[in-house]
């Protein structure tokens, strides 16, 4: 008797050894598959179309409205640069003087012709001369004047506009060679830039429409332009039209070469704007989603995006109006996946 007592508890001590490590495996298998079957939890908004302003940005660089090469027509050397890099001029004001030497002797020829033809002239009138001889010698005449006039243009070289001079490529004494011009001078009130704008707006811009204009170096300011041409044709390649901006600039604070923003607005048009939350950016490409919840499910949906308005995006498309779509918890779902909504 007392050696089946010895031999029987082992044995219970084995059994319950066995059953304590099958109720463990069993909780951990259950735990495990309320794991699995524990649906992703998201954080969802209604999402609705409502009027959005349909505004672009174009970039561009500002131009003066006109821009004259002061030069002469052919080398010479020049005698004295009255004006500096910088200096405001009029329009007529004399900014060069060339060598005047051949000015002084077509003018001396001309003296003389005018001369000899005075003297046909008197001749001609009690038929002294032939009209022919008459003709030839008031064609010499002219010929020799418009000569001196034009060289007169290009020894005084005075500037046709009222601007700024912007370049200066020579000194006094220097021998213009005719490869750069020997002033530059700029007229930049106003001034102007060109931007490409997609041919889908072709029909919605007009002239004298206005346009903001933004300028990197003046961040906190706004200025106004006014639309002053729009060119009648489209590129094929690129697809865009050439618009022309005017600013005016009467107290010169913007110059030519300035970057500048140009904002057109097209009106209004009813879109569907979602917090920026919900965009997911795909990865290895340039798409954008949104996870639209629906049933208890989500959805993967490409979307086009227009501006970003705060914290929100305007969608060009790829949702529906008064959806609802995912703003917390993307890293933990996929299409077509079930979901549950957080508790607020």
């Amino acid at each position: 008797m007392y050696n089946l007592k010895i031999f029987l508890q082992p044995l219970a001590l084995l059994s319950l050894l066995v059953l304590t490590s099958c109720g463990s495996n069993n909780k951990e298998t259950s735990e495990q598959s309320s794991q699995v079957n524990e649906s992703p939890i998201v954080k969802i908004a209604q999402v609705s179309s409502r009027p959005v302003a349909q505004i672009h940005e174009y970039t561009g660089t500002i131009e003066p409205e006109i821009k004259n090469n002061i030069a002469p027509q052919s080398p010479i050397r020049i005698d004295k640069i009255y004006v500096e890099v910088g200096d405001q001029v009029r329009k007529g004001q004399k900014l060069v003087q060339m060598d005047a030497a051949n000015l002084k002797q077509l003018e001396l020829q001309l003296e003389n012709q005018k001369t000899e033809f005075n003297r046909i002239d008197e001749l001609y009138k009690v038929g002294g001369v032939s009209k022919s001889e008459w003709d030839a010698a008031k064609t010499t005449l002219d010929v020799s004047q418009t000569s001196f006039s034009n060289l007169l243009e290009n020894t005084s070289l005075v500037s046709p506009i009222n601007g700024v001079v912007s370049a200066r490529n020579y000194d006094n004494g220097d021998l213009y060679n005719g490869s750069t011009p020997v002033l530059v001078v700029e007229q930049i009130n106003p001034v102007k830039l060109f931007i490409n704008v997609s041919e889908s707006f072709y029909s919605k811009v007009e002239k004298g429409a206005s346009v903001d204009i933004k300028l990197d170096v003046y961040p906190d300011e706004l200025f106004k332009g006014t639309i002053s041409l729009v060119y009648p044709t489209i590129d094929p390649i690129t697809r865009t039209f050439i618009v022309e901006v005017k600013l005016n600039n009467a107290n010169q604070k913007v110059r030519p070469g300035m970057f500048a923003r140009a904002i057109l607005n097209y009106g209004t048009k009813d879109h569907v704007v979602v917090p920026d939350l919900a965009i997911v950016k795909q990865s290895g490409s340039g798409d954008r989603y949104v996870f639209v919840y629906k049933d208890g499910k989500v959805s993967y949906n490409k979307v086009e995006l227009g501006r970003r308005m705060g914290d929100e995006y305007e969608l060009l498309s790829g949702v529906e109006n008064n959806s609802q779509v995912v703003i917390a918890g993307q890293s933990r779902i996929f299409n077509g996946v079930e979901v549950q909504l957080a508790q607020e």
